[in-house]
């Protein structure tokens, strides 16, 4: 068996190295004394536009990271995540319509916008999938209800030209441009969100175990159950209010923390939160020095990392 310690510390250094090398990274290379000299006299650059980037790429990261390992454990589904269920697109075009809609809405009201769709998205598919469907059926429903979701959400920009710009930067899944309002707007709900799946990790260890042996053993399975895919939803839904639907992200990063560390969600949460926040550091620091100043958004870079492995885990439930 893995030790989960040893592996949960070395997914902590990478994070922090990759948080370093997003303020090494931009237009333009800094050193690392060049970075500390910076922050240390606030230097400009560094302060407005590569930390708030950074710091945003940690907390989306570990938000839809933890966001799938709720869902995947919850509904015992490993093709589960919050894009492939759905989720993503239901947030994302909730939030494309208030951008279209009502032009220059406020940064925060993107999230409550998002949320409201994220929850929408959520219902219409267990309405659809109902409660007996398999994990390759519901993934399959959730990613027909993506392209319904995707479809209106093009009418809508088709409809609005003039401010399909903003969208169309947005939609791609970018950390691009994300300045200290959005970490003002998203940094203190997921702050305050990310730590709470851990008080639940007890509960999360016996649910998976089965609805009815969970509930001879004490926990309140409809009241956990439906508390857990809230904040999963919520989680979600801030990560793409912030940064647009990023691909995949929350499919892999679950399943690569349950390599390392095993099944236990004590463990399990974190793990996954660290390898979520890997994930898009990296992706987002390769999108900038692919061709500086010129970037790619990071939700392509995942989606290339994502798919395949979608494929695979696709070709086992068959």
């Amino acid at each position: 068996m893995n030790d989960p310690k040893k592996y949960l510390s070395i997914l902590g250094v990478l994070a922090i190295v990759c948080f370093a090398l997003a303020l090494m990274l931009g237009a333009t290379f800094k050193s690392p004394a060049a970075v500390l000299q910076g922050l240390l006299t606030h230097d400009f650059d560094i302060w407005q536009y590569r930390m708030p980037r950074a710091i945003l790429a940690v907390l989306v990261g570990a938000a839809l990271a933890l966001s799938g390992t709720i869902i995947q454990g919850i509904i015992h589904n490993p093709l589960a995540s919050p894009d492939i269920l759905s989720i993503n697109h239901g947030a994302s075009l909730a939030a494309v319509a208030t951008l279209m809609m009502m032009p220059g809405t406020p940064v925060w009201a993107l999230p409550v916008a998002a949320c409201v769709g994220a929850a929408v998205a959520y219902l219409v598919l267990m309405l659809v999938a109902g409660r007996q469907a398999g994990p390759l059926q519901m993934a399959l429903i959730g990613v027909a209800l993506s392209a319904f979701y995707a479809a209106m959400t093009d009418y809508l920009m088709l409809s609005h030209p003039l401010e399909v710009n903003t969208a169309m930067v947005w939609l791609t899944g970018s950390l691009w441009g994300r300045t200290w309002s959005f970490v003002e707007m998203g940094a203190p709900l997921l702050i305050l969100l990310l730590p709470l799946a851990l008080l639940y990790s007890k509960s999360f260890d016996l649910l998976t175990l089965g609805e009815a042996k969970a509930a001879t053993l004490g926990v309140n399975v409809s009241r956990d159950r439906f508390l857990l895919l809230g904040l999963a939803v919520l989680l979600a839904a801030v990560a793409v209010a912030i940064a647009g639907p990023i691909a995949f992200l929350g499919l892999v990063a679950p399943h690569l923390a349950r390599k390392l560390v095993g099944g236990r969600h004590r463990v399990l949460l974190p793990a996954a939160m660290l390898t979520g926040a890997i994930i898009l550091q990296v992706s987002d620091i390769a999108v900038r020095a692919i061709k500086p100043p010129l970037e790619l958004p990071a939700g392509i870079f995942t989606a290339l990392i994502g798919a395949p492995y979608f494929f695979y885990l696709l070709r086992r439930s068959l």
